[in-house]
């Protein structure tokens, strides 16, 4: 029991012990914890009295850096103010100065003013005496001369329009002179070598064809019972079988020249056949249909590459074709459009224009023609229609447009087409005019030329290419004659539609008549 109460005390002491320790070990945590905590405040304090210096120090650096630069603005604001105020100062007497100059120029102006209103009422003064002496002087000139004011001026007028006529006429004739020099050989030069480069074949057609049959008694095989083969033939192809009595031949007659090659075809490969009837004639009409479509095709194709014009369109290239079968004024088209291509071709490359152009157009310049016969309207406005509708170039299509005037020639390529036409057509041969039209375009002429004054008989000569005009001498004088000249020139040129150029002479004689008794 005793080892067990010692045990117990023993427990307890160590108990006590730790207890004892673990109370003295808070204290002195403690008192180390507070010893630590009175150390930071410290430092606090002395960190906090530090900041509290430095910014004082700080505030005083800054204070005095603003003062410096106040006073910095202050002097540079009171020297740029000092030398303003002297500017200002500089300009105010440079006003006074204009000031006093101006005061000074203004009365010199009044002083001047003054003068000038003395020296203009002297002139008025002067000017009436003048005015006077003068009315003397032409009163005492109207006596001396027998002439009033008016019939001196009118005098001097017709005087004047007579040296003016004079000086025009020289001067017209010198710039025609002068033109002539320098443009007619060459232009001569020009148009010679074209159309001795071009020597193209002419066909001439007219409104029928012939063909030729064996013997008479085919007259009637052709015509047939009652008539029904030749109303097939007619029927089909669109044109008048003409059967009379002249041997061995048929005449087919029709204004379109492509119905009266079919109908020519079928003709001759029904004769050539022998059977003769309705059936076969649709077969051979048919026939010779395709082969006219065939020729046309080829004749379109050989004129481009005549030409060697490229790049059509092959509707072009057919329309072309078609013109081997139409004619103006007894001149083949397709014939005519290929001379004038070629003859364009020439013409520009003496020129230096594009040849290749110049080409183009003189073969589609006629283009209208292809279908003058299916459509109304000049061969002009139609060829124009044509050329747009395929997109040819718009100088093609304006020269197209200009080749007979119907609009305004402006470019280099308008006048080659129109030469070109010109010298195609009206080359001696080239197209037949029936007799009546022949006549009536010459008494045409001759009535334009004798409707000016002054002239007294005209007469158109060379089949007319030139007009002749005699004048009466007491009314045309020789300065007139030039204006008279290009006058009716100018008037032949606005109302008559001819082919190439139409010389314009005009003379005038005077005669005096004596009788020796």
């Amino acid at each position: 029991m005793e080892t067990g109460l010692a045990i117990a005390l023993i427990i307890g002491a160590a108990a006590v012990a730790l207890v004892v320790g673990v109370i003295v070990g808070f204290i002195a945590r403690k008192a180390s914890a507070e010893k630590k905590l009175g150390s930071a405040e410290a430092q606090a304090r002395k960190i906090l009295e530090d900041a509290i210096k430095g910014a004082e120090s700080a505030k005083k650096e800054s204070i005095i850096s603003a003062k410096e630069e106040i006073f910095q603005l202050k002097r540079e604001t009171d020297f740029d103010l000092k030398e303003r105020r002297k500017e200002v100062s500089r300009l105010e007497r440079r006003i006074a100065q204009k000031e006093e100059s101006l005061d000074a120029k203004l009365e010199g102006i009044e002083k001047k003013e003054a003068a000038l209103a003395e020296k203009a009422a002297e002139a008025d003064r002067v000017k009436e005496e003048i005015k006077k002496t003068l009315e003397g002087q032409i009163a005492m000139l109207e006596k001396i001369a027998g002439l009033t004011k008016e019939d001196a001026k009118a005098e001097l007028v017709a005087r004047l329009d007579s040296e003016m006529q004079h000086e025009t006429a020289l001067k017209i004739a010198e710039y025609e002179e002068r033109f002539k020099d320098e443009a007619d050989a060459k232009a001569k030069d020009i148009l010679s070598l074209a159309i001795q480069r071009c020597a193209a074949d002419h066909v001439s057609e007219i409104a029928i064809s012939v063909v030729q049959i064996p013997g008479d008694e085919m007259k009637g095989r052709i015509i047939g019972r009652e008539g029904r083969n030749i109303r097939t033939i007619e029927n089909l192809t669109g044109v008048e079988l003409i059967i009379d009595d002249t041997p061995d031949v048929i005449t087919v007659s029709g204004f379109d020249p492509v119905r009266r090659e079919i109908a020519r075809l079928a003709l001759e490969k029904l004769i050539s056949d022998g059977r003769i009837h309705p059936a076969r004639i649709e077969e051979m009409v048919e026939k010779a249909r395709r082969d006219v479509d065939s020729a046309i095709k080829q004749a379109g194709e050989k004129a481009v590459f005549e030409t060697g014009v490229h790049g059509l369109h092959p509707e072009i290239i057919k329309l072309l074709g078609k013109m081997k079968y139409r004619t103006s004024y007894g001149q083949n088209a397709l014939r005519h459009s290929i001379e004038v291509s070629m003859l364009a071709g020439v013409i520009a490359e003496e020129m230096g224009v594009d040849v290749t152009m110049a080409r183009r157009a003189g073969l589609l310049h006629d283009i209208g023609k292809s279908m003058t016969a299916e459509v109304d309207g000049s061969h002009v406005a139609l060829g124009v229609e044509i050329a747009q509708k395929y997109r040819e170039h718009k100088e093609i299509i304006h020269a197209i447009e200009a080749h007979h005037n119907d609009t305004e020639p402006t470019t280099a390529l308008d006048f080659i087409i129109q030469a070109a036409d010109a010298i195609s057509a009206a080359r001696p041969g080239a197209r037949r005019e029936d007799v009546e039209n022949y006549i009536k375009r010459l008494q045409k002429l001759e009535e334009v030329a004798g409707d000016f004054d002054g002239v007294e008989k005209t007469f158109a000569i060379q089949a007319g290419r030139e007009v002749r005009i005699m004048v009466k001498p007491e009314a045309v004088s020789d300065d007139k004659m030039k204006l008279l000249a290009r006058d009716i020139a100018k008037k032949i040129e606005n109302e008559l539609d001819y082919p190439g150029q139409i010389k314009v002479s005009v003379i005038r004689e005077s005669r005096t008549v004596e009788y020796a008794k």
